[in-house]
Order: structure tokens, then C-alpha cells, then sequence
């Protein structure tokens, strides 16, 4: 499944940084915008990998739950 994020970046010092605003934490930089789309895709998939590392070795249970704000 493709999921769909809001990437918020700017320049600093002649690079793109930037960061997934529905994902807090996940940042990432580039020379170009599309190495920052690179990266930041990057950034989020290694994110992923060690939330799931983290319920393996918790033995977690997961269920979706709403919540209104």
C-alpha cells in the first residue's frame, strides 16, 4: 500500500532539508530536492524498520483505536 505525506522543506546553506509533517521525528537533507525525496523516503522507511524491531522484541499487540480531536 502507498501511503501519501506532506514534505515541508527549505534551504539552509545551499541544501533541502526537510520533514514529513504527519510523521514527527522523520527529517532528512539532500543537494537537490529530488535526493531530499531520496532521502526522506529513506528516513521514514529505517523509522518503520525499527518501530517494528521495537514490537518484536516488546511482544506487542496492536489494535486501532480513533480518537477525536
Amino acid at each position: 500500500m502507498k501511503r501519501f505525506f506532506t514534505l515541508e522543506y527549505w534551504q539552509n546553506d545551499g541544501w533541502f532539508v526537510g520533514r514529513l509533517k504527519e510523521v514527527p521525528g522523520v527529517f532528512s537533507q539532500g543537494e537537490t530536492l529530488e535526493k531530499l525525496k531520496e532521502n526522506i523516503v529513506d528516513a521514514y522507511r529505517m523509522m518503520l524498520a525499527e518501530y517494528e524491531k521495537d514490537e518484536e522484541r516488546a511482544g506487542a499487540e496492536c489494535t486501532e483505536v480513533g480518537v477525536e480531536v
